[in-house]
């Protein structure tokens, strides 16, 4: 099944402008764009017919053509990443039976998240679309509380059944637990990697949706699926020791530095 990869990125963030463009210091001490370790983290993926950034920024642009990238300039009357990657399939006019939505905020993602994200896709014919799902450890339950507790969105927690389709997403972190846990112990809570794999239909179907109360409310793009009934299936990953976190405020960039150094990401 052919897969293309679209990194929507958009200048005007509100909770933190200019982030595509933020630089990240690497292990080597050298610093690039959060726009171009994202797009190398794209590259890493396997299997993959073509990878973009999709943008609506000349900024931008220009940094990802600097750097080697495939651009596809999108309308700035997108409401989300889902919206951009949309129009991006709209553009480009070729036929693709998996589009991945690699957000531009989120250069820790490994490559087997996605290869993983897209195998459930191809395996579950009723899903239409499908995001990967991180079981959390002690150390990550308690950074996401600690945000929450600073009035920081730390990242977003998934629900899901049986199943495995999801039943809701929140900037909250869900389901509560009253207990403690060291850096260790395995928790109860999943953290919601922002990545999604669609099938052209229900992409394509979403921008003509209005915007739905709960996706209004939390801000949660992929709530607009589940507000209309669409299934959408929770993948299960992995990070074989490896850390992941967004780059969702100022303050997650030495967060994020600190995690690159450890991992040796240059």
């Amino acid at each position: 099944m052919s897969v293309l990869i679209a990194i929507p990125a958009r200048y005007a963030s509100t909770r933190y402008p200019g982030k595509p463009l933020v630089t990240l210091q690497g292990a080597s001490g050298e610093a690039k764009s959060l726009i171009r370790r994202s797009w190398d983290a794209a590259c890493a993926v396997k299997g993959v017919d073509r990878v973009v950034v999709a943008t609506d920024d000349d900024r931008i642009a220009k940094a990802a053509v600097a750097f080697g990238a495939d651009v596809v300039m999108t309308s700035p009357a997108c409401a989300n990443g889902t919206e951009r990657c949309a129009e991006t399939l709209e553009n480009i006019a070729e036929d693709f039976e998996i589009i991945v939505n690699l957000q531009g905020d989120a250069p820790l993602t490994p490559a087997w998240f996605v290869a993983d994200l897209v195998q459930g896709l191809r395996d579950n014919p009723a899903a239409q679309v499908a995001t990967p799902v991180l079981r959390t450890e002690g150390k990550a339950l308690n950074g996401l509380l600690q945000d929450r507790r600073a009035g920081r969105v730390g990242g977003t927690t998934a629900v899901f059944g049986a199943d495995h389709n999801a039943l809701y997403f929140s900037k909250e972190v869900i389901p509560y637990t009253g207990q403690s846990y060291g850096d260790g112990d395995e928790t109860p809570v999943f953290h919601h990697v922002g990545v999604y794999a669609y099938r052209p239909e229900a992409l394509l179907a979403y921008p003509q949706w209005a915007t739905g109360p709960l996706e209004a409310l939390e801000g949660l793009e992929q709530l607009r699926f589940l507000e209309r009934g669409v299934p959408m299936l929770c993948v299960e990953v992995d990070a074989h020791g490896r850390q992941f976190w967004e780059l969702n405020n100022p303050e997650d960039v030495p967060r994020i530095e600190a995690m690159l150094a450890e991992m040796g990401h240059a």
